[in-house]
């Protein structure tokens, strides 16, 4: 029985064109939004808790390590946000008068009702 001919595939193949590399990087940008939701439900948790564990929870979150992880895993977030926002016109195909809807338009109103939950909490966070 012949083998088929199969080139090698380097290990390091996603550090090629951009397009591989965002690949990637996006996949491994779950890693820190499943950070952020276990931080979530540890501070769900310490807020039922009372004020001495939200207090502790805070104190936690507080340590430069934490700020650091946080920020890096936020960059992490945004980077996933923008990229899904971005693929919705590949998974909704839209149709108006048999004319596809530009994705754009398709895009557009994600980042609105992301521009208006982020106004949202920054009014509640800010008002008090």
């Amino acid at each position: 029985m012949s083998r088929l001919y199969r080139k090698r595939v380097s290990t390091y193949w996603w550090l090629g064109p951009w397009p591989y590399l965002r690949f990637i990087l996006r996949e491994a940008s779950s890693v820190p939004v499943a950070w952020f939701v276990v931080v979530t439900l540890r501070q769900l948790r310490a807020l039922a808790a009372g004020r001495e564990a939200y207090a502790e929870f805070q104190q936690w979150m507080s340590q430069p390590p934490m700020v650091a992880l946080n920020a890096v895993c936020f960059v992490f977030v945004l980077f996933h946000t923008i990229t899904w926002f971005n693929l919705t016109p590949r998974a909704v195909v839209l149709r108006l008068r048999g004319q596809r809807v530009p994705d754009h338009l398709i895009a557009a109103p994600n980042y609105l009702g992301w521009v208006a939950a982020s106004a949202a909490v920054a009014w509640l966070i800010l008002r008090a």
